[in-house]
């Protein structure tokens, strides 16, 4: 991974560059910042710059041995420790390494643009949680106990360091203070106020922020073929989640019909069009439990974003025109004498659904109830 190959985050970038040309590079670095800003990505490029055998001022080479082992995450100095947990290849004691094979397939097919649902998807752990164990931390101790093979550091990348254990973390302190020189560690984060403060203050922050929206555009131009105005809704969005700005051109017929399909919904209740919703309840029954979730979960956001618009937060309203207009539009029936009950009824009917609900039923007495709540005077 080339400092060229990152997404935006052009200050940050040089900053790096700068400080390995100056010979001043902390010993424990945690780069922290919100999901999909391409903070692993950033780390991967950084200790291949520091390792390059042929860099330049602006970047690594890209060629020399050291470059092409580490952007295949091979590199004998380059070693990574991340969340864990059981699936059906490894029934106990999960640990990074015995997740290595995975862990370079999943980040090089994602070119370091990586995600912890993501991950979680990838080795098929269904509704468990992933740690970063006691064992990881030994082994951590183990690998860099020894000198550098043929780079000039030893890099430890600890993805996703808020889920390390407190076992864990205590056994890594003393090194994490006081490691062996010319070792690196590179610590990603994503929620900062959940890393254990003993190692938080161990470490200098590095700030990644989101993706400045032109880079986001630009590189979406690069990667898709599709009209410059989608693109732009996209990456409105997607608000520097490249990410997000991934799974919303993935999902652009889903997020539509989601937008359409509660439209004409909210128009029924305001209605009290009892006769068309019962067509529109029988309708939405046969599209499928996860789809209903999404869509329950999309009338949250709609209700969010009106909220927002009353309070004249547009900054916050990160929409395409069109649903801009309609939540514009919708806004002034979103007060605070109905908000809540609002919310429970979308909140309530997932639930239900996820309890193999009727479905029918259940969106005719959530329709039901939902004209009530559009009468509702502020």
């Amino acid at each position: 991974m080339r400092f060229s190959e990152i997404i935006g985050q052009h200050e940050l970038k040089c900053r790096l560059r700068q400080s390995a040309i100056d010979g001043r590079v902390s010993h424990a670095q945690l780069f922290w910042g919100p999901p999909g800003s391409g903070k692993l990505a950033i780390g991967l490029a950084y200790a291949q710059f520091l390792n390059c055998t042929n860099r330049t001022e602006d970047d690594s080479c890209g060629t020399c041995p050291s470059c092409l082992k580490i952007s295949r995450l091979t590199h004998p100095d380059l070693h990574f420790i991340y969340p864990t947990t059981t699936n059906k290849k490894v029934k106990k004691d999960p640990e990074s390494n015995l997740f290595a094979e995975e862990w370079r397939q999943f980040v090089v097919g994602n070119k370091a643009y990586v995600g912890l649902d993501q991950w979680y998807d990838f080795l098929g752990v269904e509704n468990k949680q992933g740690t970063i164990f006691a064992r990881d931390a030994s082994e951590i101790i183990r690998r860099l106990s020894f000198k550098a093979y043929e780079g000039v550091f030893k890099v430890m990348i600890i993805w996703m360091v808020e889920k390390l254990h407190h076992s864990a973390a205590n056994k890594l302190l003393k090194l994490l203070e006081e490691p062996p020189d010319n070792t690196l560690f590179i610590l990603i984060a994503e929620e900062q106020e959940q890393i254990l403060s003993t190692v938080r203050s161990r470490s200098y922050q590095v700030k990644v922020p989101r993706i400045a929206e032109e880079d986001l555009l630009e590189a979406l131009a690069q990667h898709y073929d599709i009209r410059e105005a989608e693109l732009r809704d996209i990456a409105v969005m997607a608000h520097g989640n490249w990410l997000e700005a991934i799974r919303l051109y993935e999902n652009a017929e889903e997020e539509k019909f989601h937008f359409h399909t509660f439209q004409q919904w909210m128009r029924l209740c305001f209605k009290a069009n009892v006769i068309e919703l019962i067509d529109f309840c029988a309708n939405i029954a046969s599209i499928g439990r996860e789809r209903q979730k999404t869509f329950l979960n999309y009338g949250l956001l709609l209700f969010r974003n009106s909220l927002l618009h009353n309070h004249h937060l547009l900054d916050l309203i990160r929409l395409p025109g069109e649903e801009l207009s309609f939540t514009s539009n919708f806004a002034p029936f979103v007060h605070h004498a109905n908000l809540i009950q609002m919310v429970q009824l979308m909140e309530e009917g997932i639930q239900q659904i996820e309890r193999n609900a009727y479905a029918q039923i259940l969106f005719m007495d959530t329709s039901l109830k939902m004209i009530k709540l559009l009468k509702a005077k502020p």
